[in-house]
């Protein structure tokens, strides 16, 4: 694809992987902008069904999200979704520091859920590389009789809306080209006039699990005729699981802490 030097991170909290590759030029948001959030808190009995769908070509962006079943519920999950990166502030643990970031998704869910009929569901983020992503995604599977979870999913995929010093969004994929191997004025050109720092192009999930059934996930990241990159776990019975799994194509080093500590990635 097309080439600027950057950095890769797939980082397993079980097995701690890194690497490093080439990147896209991040995508120019649109002018006027779209956003969506949804942000719910339920608890009760009975029969449970959520899906969420988010599909937009012009950032790259495709995600699913679902869960069916038929117990006890409690369950606290925000969505959000910006084109404007700038306007979407959170901070993801395993992203720029544990600092705010400029996200164009975020999804945090909290929930437990107990049932004689399995929860069943998942969920599906991906990067389109037709569209100008990466041509990575990240995929959550579940059937469980018992789950507990704490999870943020998060994509990003833009430049800054506002970058600073007056430099137009549009001019940004060839300054940063110009940039080449100069990590902190890459990290100044993505960084908004509001000092928030935008990690492109960057796609993963965090998620603390205690369940009993089944469960697991899949990464890939395909490249065509150069590289393939896959990653899956799956786990039937009752287990606790800790896990991050990230792709990031940036020439920004991320500060990231153990397993991947000393890893200029």
């Amino acid at each position: 694809m097309k080439g600027v030097v950057a950095a890769i991170i797939l980082a397993i909290a079980l097995t701690g992987l890194c690497g490093t590759v080439m990147a896209n030029p991040p995508i120019v948001p649109p002018v006027q902008y779209e956003q969506f959030c949804e942000n719910h808190k339920i608890s009760g009995t009975g029969v449970v069904d959520v899906s969420t769908s988010i599909i937009d070509k012009k950032i790259a962006l495709e995600y699913y999200n679902t869960m069916n079943g038929d117990g006890d519920l409690e369950l606290d999950q925000e969505t959000a979704y910006s084109q404007n990166a700038d306007k979407l502030k959170r901070n993801v643990s395993s992203v720029n520091g544990g600092n705010k970031s400029g996200l164009n998704l975020i999804q945090t869910t909290k929930m437990t859920y107990s049932g004689i009929t399995p929860l069943t569901g998942g969920k599906l983020l991906n990067s389109k590389a037709f569209y100008g992503g990466i041509g990575a995604n990240v995929q959550e599977l579940y059937s469980v009789n018992e789950m507990e979870q704490d999870e943020t999913a998060f994509f990003s995929s833009t430049t800054p809306y506002q970058p600073a010093n007056g430099i137009k969004p549009e001019d940004l994929p060839s300054l940063l080209k110009n940039a080449g191997r100069d990590t902190e004025k890459v990290e100044g050109l993505m960084t908004a006039s509001n000092d928030i720092y935008i990690p492109t192009h960057l796609i993963g999930l965090e998620t603390k699990n205690t369940f009993n059934g089944t469960w697991g996930t899949d990464a890939t990241w395909h490249k065509i005729f150069y590289k393939d990159i896959k990653a899956h776990e799956m786990f039937t019975g009752t287990f606790e699981a800790d896990k991050t799994i990230k792709f990031h194509e940036n020439p920004v080093p991320e500060r990231i802490p153990a397993p991947c500590e000393g890893i200029d990635c």
